[in-house]
């Protein structure tokens, strides 16, 4: 382990080796190397040797917890994580005893499978247990601002963001989401400088947004629509194009979407439009400008995403599900 903390992997996993060769259950060994397998990329033999490690001991729980972390963040097998964590919370002899800072990851852990399952409300109300269990942690605070934001409650998001802010200056993910949150509520001085903060603790995972002007998206977006194939421009003469910033509350609301949505199709599908009552001035496509712009690097990463989000968008109006368009590549 002390070769794996110094970053000299090929000696660790030797060392390793040799440790499981003297006994080959051992589970801190196993767990060791799934550790190291998953920072280099290896998910599947991570979780193998997660899986040894817990058949050699059943009470290691840091091997329990990782193993529900790689389920959530890399497989995304998130009904198996929340069974794990629910049998890990159920006090069965024959699984570790849970001191309260484990309970309260677990809960954290099990906020984020069900946050990906688009529980929002249940991914609150479990973060906000392992808050009540363990105190004030700066990531499950900053998970909260998160799910706060995504349920459109923006000025709650901004106060748990700034106390996982305060509690920790070098958090990337509560510097992102609350430079997001400054943005709705119109502080776009608070939301640049949080956006760049972001961007110098993690410029990876949080780059600058790609911004333009008003004229050159919407030209884009013109000539995203004249690249359609004719025979689909004809079935979408009549549907207005609409660009806005970002979602309404309203919108969030009613169309139970993100507030980091990029497009959004309102509207009767043509499949379904004979059998459905519908307003036909009620159809459009909108395109969410500046929730574009911030998924994008450059100018020409923005062109690409703005061609993507219109053949989405529109695939829509044509009856296309979800499925469909991520066969198609336009998910």
């Amino acid at each position: 382990m002390e070769a794996s903390h110094g970053g000299r992997t090929d000696e660790a996993l030797a060392w390793l080796d040799e440790a499981l060769i003297a006994h080959p259950d051992g589970a801190e060994a196993h767990n060791g190397r799934g550790e190291i397998l998953w920072d280099n990329g290896k998910i599947d033999e991570a979780l193998h040797e997660f899986s040894r490690s817990l058949s050699a001991d059943p009470k290691f729980t840091t091997a329990h917890l990782n193993r529900i972390e790689l389920l959530v963040e890399d497989l995304g097998e998130f009904e198996q994580a929340v069974a794990l964590a629910d049998e890990l919370l159920s006090g069965a002899p024959d699984l570790p005893r849970l001191d309260r800072t484990t309970q309260a990851e677990i809960h954290y852990l099990k906020a984020k499978a069900v946050f990906y399952l688009d529980d929002l409300e249940g991914a609150l109300f479990l973060v906000r247990r392992g808050l009540k269990t363990s105190g004030e942690v700066s990531i499950y605070r900053a998970f909260e601002g998160q799910i706060l934001f995504e349920l459109g409650r923006f000025g709650e998001a901004r106060r748990s963001l700034m106390s996982a802010t305060a509690l920790d200056g070098e958090s990337s993910h509560a510097f992102y989401h609350l430079a997001l949150v400054h943005e709705r509520l119109g502080d776009d001085e608070l939301a640049e400088a949080c956006f760049d903060r972001a961007n110098a603790l993690d410029p990876d995972h949080y780059p600058l947004p790609a911004r333009v002007d008003d004229n050159f998206f919407r030209d884009v977006v013109i000539e995203a629509l004249d690249n359609l194939p004719r025979s689909i421009r004809e079935y979408i003469v009549d549907v207005p194009i609409v660009v806005e910033d970002y979602p309404s509350e309203e919108m969030i609301a009613e169309q139970n979407v993100s507030p980091q949505v990029l497009g959004l199709y309102i509207g009767v599908p043509r499949t379904e439009a004979e059998s459905v009552q519908h307003d036909g001035d009620f159809t459009r496509v909108i395109l969410f400008k500046k929730n574009v712009e911030k998924i994008c690097r450059d100018r020409d990463d923005l062109i690409e995403q703005i061609q993507i989000t219109v053949r989405h968008e529109v695939g829509h109006h044509l009856g296309l599900s979800e499925e469909d368009l991520e066969r198609l590549g336009l998910a």
